[in-house]
């Protein structure tokens, strides 16, 4: 380690979204001399996954999002994963609320939209019912209501109701502890807090085209900047890729034996946007429906009020798209240059078993403005298809690894993945992402810096930041109530 250079530091965070600024802002507190540097090859932070308009918003903790409970062949509802997603979001608000308090946050990030998940037909009312019964013996879901009445779901969400048949049979749950996060807010937030701190350097437009191990074991970090084109290298102890979509090439070229067998399968998102103020008025909660017969659960339909710089819009969807770019403004060669000999087959062998989703894919691409706007009226029947515009979201690649029985599977959650030598972590995937953000950075430091964080100073600090650190907010009813109590004295919501 060239310890007297300016280009060497201790840790490295490639990408300045909201994992980077989270790992970064963790890292800071746990171990304040430390060295950070912070590499952004856009001219912005929070420009792609954690850019407010690249995302529905929605702070996901499983109240409303129907994927993360599935039904089983028993007809019994699956909870495990739900209760997992709304503990790691309480933990996350916990961490923004010490911020706030300690006013390293400045600007508002987050706001009170309650969640409700709307089904119809006598298979979902079922399922929706059963959800509810399982959820509920939980403090994270105790006030979770729900109801078949016509005119009790007509209070929760009038705009959606008016004009709908009353005969038809429909239930909806109703979480009023629901969120709308501003996630490129947040991220701007702790990396202005970041840039604040002595040690940590914030470089933009600067791309890391390539990194390898020197021969003392430390990472060689090869830096383009694209304004002038100049070339530098700098060495790091520790490596972080956090750059969303952009991670996992550079986690292939890393070429730790552990990136083997993985692959990236880039997808599309779309929504229609509506700013009709006298519509959004009429409209407060994110309300998420059941994904269709055949179509991935990613792709469940939901009607949201946004609020992005105190300004309220409408926003339906996702509707997908198939593209080649890793991130939104990248290059259509990014699908086919991350092809290596190790991942060919799993890749293949993981769009052979998921036809189902490349047909779904395609046929959404193909999709018309009317076709688009057809789903939206099965929430919104009222709906004026010239008060919606169609706009592009940001990109997300799903997890394609090897298996031993399938070849190769897709993965639709996040995954982190860590060298043997601890040395270099990658988060990969989608959903739930920025919302299970804190959670996943502790994963990170508990795979990467064990020793640290078995340390009381750490363990100290990180319950001084996170009151609940090593404690369950699952099974721990009194605890669950007192903590969501605080973060929402000082969250103001």
């Amino acid at each position: 380690m060239k310890n007297n250079s300016d280009d060497s530091t201790e840790i490295t965070l490639i990408g300045a979204g909201i994992m980077s600024a989270t790992l970064g802002v963790l890292l800071k507190r746990l171990s304040p001399d430390a060295k950070i540097t912070i590499y952004e090859q856009f001219d912005q932070v929070a420009t792609e996954s954690s850019e407010s308009w690249n995302n529905a918003g929605t702070g996901h903790s499983a109240f409303c999002e129907l994927n993360y409970t599935p039904e089983q062949k028993d007809g019994s509802v699956k909870i495990e994963k739900a209760l997992e997603i709304a503990s790691d979001f309480e933990v996350s608000k916990q961490f923004w609320a010490y911020l706030k308090s300690m006013n390293y946050l400045k600007e508002p990030f987050i706001n009170k939209v309650p969640h409700m998940s709307f089904v119809w037909g006598e298979e979902n009312i079922s399922f929706l019912k059963k959800r509810h019964q399982a959820l509920t013996k939980y403090a994270l879901f105790a006030d979770m209501k729900y109801s078949e009445s016509f005119d009790e779901i007509a209070a929760w969400i009038p705009l959606m109701m008016k004009n709908r048949n009353r005969e038809e049979k429909m239930a909806a749950t109703w979480m009023e502890a629901g969120t709308d996060v501003n996630f490129g807010m947040l991220t701007r937030g702790m990396i202005n807090y970041l840039k604040s701190c002595p040690g940590v350097t914030v470089y933009l437009n600067q791309r890391v085209d390539n990194l390898s191990k020197d021969k003392n074991g430390n990472w060689k970090i090869k830096v383009r900047d694209l304004i002038t084109g100049k070339k530098r290298i700098s060495y790091s102890k520790f490596v972080f890729l956090g750059s969303g979509g952009g991670a996992f090439p550079l986690l292939l070229k890393s070429g730790i034996a552990e990136s083997k067998g993985y692959g990236g399968f880039p997808v599309s998102g779309m929504f229609l946007r509506c700013k009709n103020k006298d519509l959004v008025d009429k409209h407060f909660a994110k309300v998420y429906g059941k994904a269709e017969e055949g179509s991935p659960p990613m792709s469940m339909p939901h009607l949201d009020l946004r609020v992005i710089d105190g300004e309220k819009s409408l926003l339906f969807g996702p509707y997908a798209g198939i593209s080649g770019k890793f991130l939104k403004k990248n290059s259509h060669w990014d699908l086919p240059m991350s092809f290596r000999f190790h991942n060919i087959y799993p890749m293949l062998a993981a769009g052979w078993h998921n036809l189902s989703l490349i047909k779904y894919l395609i046929d959404q691409a193909l999709q018309s403005r009317k076709s688009r706007f057809k789903t939206l009226q099965l929430y919104f029947p009222e709906a004026i298809i010239d008060e919606w515009d169609l706009y592009v979201a940001g990109q997300r690649v799903q997890i394609m690894k090897k298996d031993t029985k399938e070849g190769g599977v897709l993965k639709l959650g996040t995954e982190i993945i860590s060298s043997s030598d601890k040395s270099l972590a990658a988060l990969l995937g989608a959903s739930p992402g920025a919302s299970t953000s804190v959670a996943a950075m502790l994963e990170v430091l508990n795979q990467c810096f064990p020793d640290k964080m078995a340390s009381k100073e750490w363990r100290d600090t990180l319950t001084e930041m996170i009151p609940s650190y090593g404690k369950s907010l699952i099974n721990d009813a009194g605890l669950c109530k007192e903590i969501r109590s605080t973060t929402t004295r000082v969250l103001n919501l």
